[in-house]
């Protein structure tokens, strides 16, 4: 197989799908805004069902090589394009910022990380494992590729939630379509443009359009898995999509996190980190805190000290260089958020900090919100508002702050702090959560595998297990007496 060294795209205004390895355009096309300014910044292609056929049959075709290709080949090429989106990292950051609103420290944090994550996941492999091997017979159990994978992408993290599906289902042998969010289409797609030469045509494609190209990708009968990072309702219309032909699918969806915080802790210190647990990305982050139990002896130190540190932070257009948090990314989300401050308003719930949006403000800029010990039934504690308003609560009762903590349908994530490292792990094992943080917070890695319990998803990304999502189980058993065929 043939790899070129140098790109046959530039990192232009032009951003096609590309299908079959070539690039495509459509004469339906669909504004794309810079949610800090409100301003159109290109327009992408609005995919057929035609479109994504062609792209289904060209995955399809280039399923029986690229499967057959030997799996070092297919790792160097996978870490290749981590090279390729490393050398073009300045256009990406900046791409990134104008398409979802980001400031340059947490496009840096996406961008590099999705490098690292293609570098990693191209290390990993499914070895065969041989079950017996006497004289009589040999049984081996292996991962074999599923062939044509349909990977939906989010807005929150448009390169690396698309790195986290991309790099395991190349590595595994198969084929992969990439459909990026609607409000954030433009990285995904120039990424997958630029990286054709390292690929078979078909091997990696990208299309782009409207909530139908999401319905017709669940339910092609010629796409083996699908897999999907978004909210937990769309969720659940992807899984009784993809049912009628019993598809694989991942799903990584909502959550409802909990962060509790121990009386022994110091709240000057531990202010800046519960600040950054929930508000990282404009809290527009699945595994964001989202409801912060405090211990009812430092309630009020440690609310008045996020109140402190959050009055430094600074909201603003992610480009310019002081900014810390940028806006709400697009519209939709923008008015979401808003029912959230309207509905703590009507029921007078008191608001340690912010609590008014500016509809006049250039972009979809939403305050810095703190609510203070609002009802355990309030909307803003049981839903996700996937914004930057956040409920603090306090607690007493160790047994009565777990159960608080556990009372969702979401388990995505949690974190505990304090400084009796014994308490907090005893209270950490008993969050029904996927991934539990003590003492720190959003810590990743492409070997520790990632995913939710309970309504905020399935299956798993990340590590081993999430590379073996994209793959099938085979056992072969070897009768060695050639008396039965002689």
């Amino acid at each position: 197989m043939t790899v070129h060294t140098q790109p046959r795209v530039n990192l232009d205004t032009q951003f096609p799908m590309t299908i079959g390895g070539d690039p495509v355009t459509t004469a339906d096309t669909a504004p794309v805004y810079n949610p800090a300014t409100k301003d159109i910044i290109a327009q992408v292609p609005v995919a057929s069902r035609a479109d994504l056929d062609a792209a289904v049959a060209a995955a399809k075709t280039a399923f029986v090589t690229w499967s057959a290709t030997p799996l070092e080949e297919r790792q160097a090429i996978v870490a290749a394009i981590g090279d390729r989106l490393e050398a073009h990292a300045e256009e990406f950051l900046a791409l990134l910022t104008a398409e979802q609103g980001k400031p340059r420290p947490m496009a840096e944090w996406e961008v590099y990380g999705s490098v690292a994550w293609f570098r990693e996941i191209a290390t990993q492999s499914l070895d065969e494992e041989i079950l017996v091997d006497d004289s009589e017979r040999r049984v081996i159990s292996r991962h074999t590729p599923l062939g044509v994978v349909g990977a939906i992408v989010p807005w929150n993290f448009p390169i690396l939630l698309a790195v986290w599906k991309i790099a395991p289902a190349l590595v595994a042998g198969n084929t992969i379509i990439v459909k990026p969010s609607p409000f954030t289409p433009l990285c995904d797609l120039k990424l997958v443009e630029l990286v054709q030469d390292l690929l078979p045509p078909g091997v990696l494609s990208a299309v782009s359009g409207d909530d139908d190209l999401g319905k017709w990708m669940t339910n092609h009968p010629d796409i083996a898995k699908i897999a999907f990072t978004g909210s937990t309702e769309t969720g659940r219309h992807v899984m009784s999509s993809a049912a009628g032909t019993l598809k694989r699918i991942t799903l990584e969806l909502g959550g409802n996190d909990p962060a509790i915080v121990l009386a022994d802790v110091d709240p000057v210190k531990v202010a800046p980190q519960i600040f950054w647990a929930a508000f990282q990305n404009n809290a527009q982050f699945c595994n964001a805190a989202k409801r912060i139990y405090i211990h009812d002896s430092v309630y009020d130190a440690v609310r008045d000290e996020l109140v402190k540190y959050a009055r430094t932070v600074k909201v603003g257009n992610g480009a310019d260089a002081d900014t810390q948090l940028g806006p709400i990314q697009n519209l939709q989300q923008y008015e979401k958020v808003g029912e959230y401050f309207d509905d703590c308003a009507a029921n007078g719930y008191t608001f340690a900090l912010g609590g008014e949006i500016d509809p006049n403000a250039g972009g979809w800029f939403v305050p810095v919100t703190l609510v203070d010990n609002p009802p355990e039934d309030s909307r803003l504690v049981a839903e996700e508002p996937f914004g930057p308003i956040l409920p603090l609560l306090r607690w007493t009762d160790e047994a009565d702050v777990i159960a608080r903590a556990n009372d969702t349908i979401w388990g995505l994530g949690a974190t505990v702090w304090g400084q009796d490292l014994e308490a907090i792990e005893r209270i950490g094992r008993r969050l029904e959560a996927g991934t539990v943080w003590l003492n720190e917070v959003h810590q990743y890695s492409p070997h520790q595998v990632f995913g939710g319990h309970k309504q905020s998803g399935i299956g798993a990304e990340n590590s081993l297990h999430g590379l073996a999502e994209y793959t099938n189980n085979q056992t072969i058993t070897l009768n060695k007496a050639r008396n039965v065929v002689s």
